[in-house]
């Protein structure tokens, strides 16, 4: 069955937000979300973050300020639409904390995650550690490109959501180093945190890395893996990503994760590949 793609509103359409809070946790998702495989799902970096965001939300607390991993587990794709998110503490200890949550559209649960998060505290290290100083960006967002996602033209979606600014390579052409910023928030009214602007990003490492034509292969991810070695500052993050494909259907993307300061971690995600019928 295929779907026909809703018409691209005007600028003055555009949503003011990716979602709107309707109870502790119930959202509605707008289409800034809008993915680039099928018009009525949802692209998963905006729910990813907005899962983070209500892990954050109980991490706090705890007393607990670093989101120090988060995966997620991508069940079915996620509708445009109400969403409920549900978050339990596993374990929760004085530097530590383990959490789960689950997403649900209507009675589908359509992602699972856990998280961990960590007790920050400032530590004085060592000079010459091997690896540091940590590595930069290629280049800063003020001397880049601007570049839009080709992949949505036709109608208003994550292209929408998000400026991105290419570093390094070619997006959608093999390795490629971008740079992402939210162009709307992700809940009106509210500042995304370091941790949620992310995840927003880190999802669409294998989508700029990608090394074959989106319009003859699918290359969904069934998995997001991001791991943080500090908080995220600023507007701005950078994905370095490469994918790496194998014969058998499957193949990775990897991506370093960067703010204008430098480096702050790693994303992975699981790829399934596949010649469009």
């Amino acid at each position: 069955m295929t779907t026909t793609p809703p018409p691209q509103p005007d600028a003055e359409a555009l949503p003011a937000a990716a979602y709107a809070v309707l109870s502790p946790r119930a959202v509605r998702a707008s289409a800034l979300t809008r993915g680039p495989w099928d018009p009525q799902h949802q692209h998963a970096g905006p729910p990813i973050a907005m899962v983070c965001r209500a892990i954050e939300a109980v991490a706090r607390e705890h007393g607990l300020g670093h989101i120090g991993r988060l995966t997620a587990n991508l069940l079915r794709p996620v509708p445009i639409g109400e969403l409920e998110i549900e978050v339990t503490t596993d374990y929760a200890g004085r530097n530590a904390a383990h959490y789960a949550a689950r997403l649900w559209a209507g009675d589908k649960e359509v992602a699972r995650f856990t998280a961990l998060a960590q007790r920050e505290g400032e530590i004085v290290l060592p000079d010459a550690l091997d690896g540091h100083p940590l590595p930069q960006a290629p280049k800063p967002p003020h001397a880049c490109e601007t570049q839009r996602m080709p992949f949505s033209r036709r109608w208003v979606g994550y292209a929408d959501l998000v400026e991105n600014r290419v570093t390094g390579g070619r997006m959608f052409q093999g390795r490629c180093a971008a740079w992402f910023r939210l162009l709307h928030p992700l809940v009106e009214g509210e500042t995304p945190s370091g941790y949620q602007r992310v995840a927003v990003a880190a999802d669409s490492g294998n989508g700029i890395s990608a090394l074959l034509d989106i319009a003859h292969y699918s290359f969904v991810n069934a998995d997001l893996t991001i791991n943080l070695l500090r908080r995220p500052v600023g507007e701005w993050i950078c994905l370095d990503a490469r994918t790496l494909l194998a014969p058998n259907g499957c193949g990775l993307a990897e991506s370093q994760l960067f703010d204008e300061h430098g480096l702050i971690g790693r994303a992975t995600q699981s790829l399934a590949v596949r010649a469009r019928g």
